[in-house]
């Protein structure tokens, strides 16, 4: 038997972590059985769809490097299967049920149906939901109803008796009495678009689709489904409803922990392969052991059985060391062109580099290469590279417990200090020694000398290392700056 399996997203928002994760496991799955993998938008809900979320859905694929198998020539060599492209067929297969007695035409209007909610719950019923009205219909009151001009849906005819069990590859038998299903549930409506559960059958069995891997939130439609394959005489496929993902918090992963969307992620400089090696770990496990998967790994190594019942969690930090890991396996070369469009958005680089321009960026590049956890990092990190810093609160000056006098004192002996060293060309090791020596002078910490050169330099508390940040300004910048805060202090103190 040939493995087939789809990813079938709702293009009504942007792709999540967890509907990406599901396309992931459904990708290797297919990869490393040999079998199909295929794309098919569900877009049968026209309210909530959007164009936007379907180019999106396209573009994260292709920026993971994720290609379906098959479908229709749609805008490619193969588009995917669009369920709005297969209404007649959703239709037929409909009323084929109606002539097989297994679903029927049902006429209540929509303020009859209101007019049940409101009293169901006003009486608090047991029986919640549709009450089969129209089960039992004659051929004259069906007739009356269509004289009246009153277009019918299609509802399953659900068995008010017994159960229904269907088997999951993770959780084992999964058993629902028949009356805890919803009651005859439409499966096309009167405009004659189908319901999600009916259109989800048909496609699934007449794509050949041989295991279906979704979120557990989908567990309670799984005797729905199961009660449709029988009424078509269709095998079902099997099934393995996929661990949720959560926050380190242990509730469902949304907005309130951070990003959930992978644009968010991919726009922070997140890199594809690092994203689908820790994605691919959440709920999956190779041996306990091993964290880093190529996808040409993944796509021999996944297997259904590693998967694992519990929730897997999604750590923002973890994904961070795991994204700084693929950061520094790049080439200074590689890294650089990553990291252009970031400094180009801030207007500190155009797109086009002059000769100079290259060798600051290959320069800033290997600098960074070491403290970048995402792509997007460089920008704070070179901003005093490229513009002149601000000194808003020059008491940025004096390190925790030191007078802003002081501070300028250990600024203006250390400076001494730096010019000559840079004009003799010493070893930065050596004026890092005099700098330190200076300090035990002063009675300082030896941070309460290095920070108001820090900040004289950058603007900033947090910086490059002291030497790197002196090598990628220049002695003339770097000699300009310290003047330019010497300056500041001493109008600051004096």
């Amino acid at each position: 038997m040939e493995v087939r399996v789809r990813y079938a997203p709702s293009p009504t928002g942007l792709q999540h972590i967890g509907g990406v994760r599901t396309a992931l496991f459904n990708y290797f799955f297919a990869r490393a059985n040999g079998g199909k993998f295929i794309l098919r938008v569900e877009d049968t809900d026209r309210e909530r769809y959007s164009d936007e979320s379907l180019q999106d859905l396209y573009d994260t694929l292709s920026w993971l490097g994720i290609t379906w198998d098959e479908g229709p020539v749609v805008g490619g060599p193969f588009g995917p299967y669009v369920q709005s492209e297969r209404f007649a067929l959703y239709r037929q297969y409909a009323e084929q049920l109606v002539r097989d007695g297994k679903a029927y035409y049902c006429y209540c209007t929509p303020e009859r149906l209101e007019a049940l909610r409101v009293k169901q719950q006003a009486e608090k019923s047991e029986q919640q939901g549709y009450d089969r009205h129209c089960r039992h219909l004659t051929e004259e009151m069906r007739f009356e109803y269509e004289k009246a001009g009153i277009k019918p849906v299609i509802r399953l005819k659900v068995p008010t008796e017994g159960k229904t069990t269907f088997h999951d590859v993770l959780m084992g038998d999964i058993t629902r009495r028949n009356r805890d299903v919803s009651p005859d549930p439409v499966l096309l409506k009167s405009d004659g678009f189908p319901t999600y559960h009916l259109a989800n059958v048909i496609d699934d069995h007449m794509m050949g689709i041989t295991h279906i891997m979704r979120a557990q939130e989908w567990i309670p439609s799984g005797p729905l489904h199961i009660l449709l394959y029988e009424a078509f005489g269709w095998e079902p496929p099997l099934y393995c409803h996929l661990p949720m993902v959560m926050g380190k918090d242990g509730q469902k992963l949304s907005k309130r922990h951070g990003s959930t969307s992978v644009r968010d992620f991919r726009s922070k400089g997140y890199l594809p392969e690092a994203l689908m090696n820790y994605v691919s770990l959440v709920g999956w496990s190779y041996d306990g052991q091993r964290e880093f998967f190529s996808k040409d790994d993944l796509e021999h190594l996944f297997c259904l059985e590693k998967i694992n019942k519990a929730p897997g969690v999604f750590d923002y930090k973890k994904l961070d060391w795991f994204n700084g890991q693929y950061i520094r396996q790049k080439s200074d070369e590689e890294l650089a062109q990553l990291l252009l469009p970031y400094l180009e958005d801030a207007g500190f680089l155009p797109s086009e580099l002059s000769a100079s321009q290259q060798e600051k960026l290959m320069r800033l590049t290997s600098v960074v290469k070491e403290r970048l956890k995402v792509l997007g990092d460089v920008v704070e990190l070179s901003r005093f590279l490229f513009e002149e810093p601000m000194y808003e609160d020059v008491n940025l000056f004096a390190a925790k417990g030191v007078q802003l006098s002081d501070a300028l004192e250990a600024l203006e002996k250390a400076y001494a200090i730096l010019r000559d060293g840079l004009d003799r060309k010493l070893e930065h090791a050596a004026i890092e020694q005099s700098l330190t020596e200076l300090a035990t002078q002063l009675n300082l910490k030896v941070n309460g000398v290095f920070m108001p050169i820090r900040v004289a330099l950058t603007g900033s508390t947090v910086s490059l290392p002291l030497f790197d940040s002196i090598n990628l300004l220049g002695q003339d910048a770097t000699c300009a700056r310290i003047e330019n805060a010497l300056a500041l202090l001493k109008r600051e103190v004096r």
